[in-house]
């Protein structure tokens, strides 16, 4: 059943719907699932030290964040 809240909401991202994001040293820190999306089937937030190498995997969906610059 659809969230009567989100349903009809077409901004919204879906949660983890690419394995791998680019993503700017202006929105640090990092986080997933990422802010805009929609949180009601997804995993919680977890913050990721993508600017210590570079590159961080989530560990429980496996999107990868890269730095872009």
């Amino acid at each position: 059943m659809p969230n009567p809240h989100t349903s009809t909401k077409t901004d919204l991202d879906i949660p983890n719907q690419d394995a791998r994001q680019e993503v700017s040293r202006s929105i640090l820190p990092i986080h997933c699932p990422m802010k805009g999306s929609s949180l009601w089937n997804s995993h919680p937030q977890v913050y990721l030290p993508v600017e210590e190498t570079g590159h961080a995997k989530c560990p429980y969906c496996g999107t990868e964040y890269v730095l872009k610059d």
